[in-house]
């Protein structure tokens, strides 16, 4: 339950429209629903203003259909992130209407109108192999009610290509750039645009690389200053702060 339907629940109980029991009923699951393997923190929604998120990787395809149908039954969106194929057949056992997106690795539920943003998120690439990574952060900004832009494949070896689509980050609220090699592409965005730019380093490079790190330190020490730095292939993290950006605007 959303911040919006608890109010509706409210106003129906004032005018009438619903018992105070009936309205007990509802709000039982707050703030919490315990399912033995997991607690389903309901009243995210009603602190945050978005619900908890599913992070797969390391459940059973059993527990991830459970915590979803949880979600689900609640009126909630539903985002489960770093997810199988099994664990998406899990899921569409109890919830027919989930949808598997492939590249990001998500499964979602679009069930309830998201809170409008202002603003325009755009996601930057740099190359085709960073693209699971970004696919990631725009499944997230999109259900969390995000306008996105897209624009994939303008890494720093070929800088033109990214300076073709300077007048669309011209028009974003905030900017998420993934890269991996040496993560040199956010400072550059940062130096293009007057806007925050939330850097996703990712584990796509050789040896060298470190499955990242190397691009995580580059990033961390940008000498562009609206430069913010998430965690390793973190896109969902990246998505959910440029949410909250975007939704103070």
């Amino acid at each position: 339950m959303n911040r919006e339907q608890l109010r509706e629940l409210m106003e129906a109980v004032q005018g009438g429209n619903i018992s105070p029991d009936a309205a007990c009923d509802r709000l039982k699951n707050l703030p919490f629903e315990d399912l033995g393997f997991a607690k389903v923190d309901h009243h995210r929604s009603v602190r945050t203003g978005m619900p908890e998120v599913i992070y797969s990787k390391g459940k059973t395809a059993d527990q991830v259909a459970g915590i979803f149908a949880s979600l689900a039954a609640s009126g909630v969106n539903v985002l489960a992130t770093r997810a199988t194929q099994a664990q998406f057949e899990a899921v569409l056992r109890v919830e027919e209407r989930a949808v598997f997106e492939e590249t990001a690795g998500c499964i979602t539920l679009q069930q309830a109108p998201s809170a409008p943003r202002h603003g325009r998120v755009a996601i930057v690439c740099a190359g085709t192999s960073d693209l699971p990574v970004a696919e990631e952060a725009r499944v997230t900004a999109e259900l969390m009610g995000n306008e996105v832009d897209m624009v994939v494949d303008v890494g720093v070896a070929g800088l033109h290509r990214l300076l073709s689509q300077h007048a669309r980050l011209q028009q974003a609220a905030a900017v998420i750039v993934c890269a991996g090699m040496e993560g040199a592409l956010p400072s550059v965005v940062g130096g293009l645009v007057g806007v925050p730019v939330i850097a996703v380093p990712t584990s796509v490079g050789y040896g060298a690389a470190f499955g990242g790190v190397a691009a995580l330190l580059g990033m961390l020490n940008s000498c562009s200053p609206n430069v913010t730095v998430v965690n390793i292939d973190n896109g969902f993290g990246a998505a959910y702060v440029a949410t909250l950006m975007n939704r103070v605007l």
